[in-house]
């Protein structure tokens, strides 16, 4: 039998990690967002410079929040042949694979930025381009919407007794 406070401990680490995984998730989509609007290098850069923060949080989230997680699914007896745990498991995946190839013209955009910045130029074309890749767009929303999904099955657990 697990000690309540082993599990509360695991409990609470995990959380954390969700925490900083969604909140990393919203600060970087908001700084990428607000910088596609913005008409100065030097603003975008700024901003792309938040949204790169904002996937530090991201990435320590991912880490705490699947590592925890995993010692739930062994510490709550749940096991991995369980739907909910799959799943997310599944889902999670999914999110870091499409949210690092989506979060790769960001970070060039960010770069160019800089250097564009740096020299006191506009913004270029091939900025422009970075920036409003359609590709890029479509991943980081899809992976925020399969984030969505896992914070629905983590706390429906769907198949699972209420704990």
């Amino acid at each position: 039998m697990t000690p309540t406070w082993l599990y509360n401990l695991a409990l609470c680490l995990h959380l954390l990690g969700a925490f900083s995984l969604v909140s990393g998730t919203a600060v970087a989509g908001v700084g990428f967002e607000v910088a596609r609007r913005r008409t100065s290098c030097g603003e975008i850069a700024l901003l792309l410079g938040l949204a790169r923060i904002g996937a530090v949080l991201v990435v320590a989230g991912t880490l705490f929040a699947a590592g925890f997680g995993l010692w739930l699914v062994d510490l709550g007896h749940w096991g991995y042949g369980t739907l909910w745990v799959d799943a997310a498991i599944g889902l999670l995946t999914l999110v870091v694979v499409i949210g690092s190839i989506g979060g790769q013209r960001p970070k060039q955009a960010r770069k160019l930025a800089t250097r564009l910045a740096t020299e006191g130029l506009p913004p270029s074309t091939e900025l422009r381009s970075l920036i409003n890749d359609r590709i890029a767009i479509t991943l980081n929303y899809l992976a925020a919407a399969a984030l969505l999904a896992i914070i629905v099955l983590m706390v429906v657990k769907p198949g699972s007794p209420h704990h």
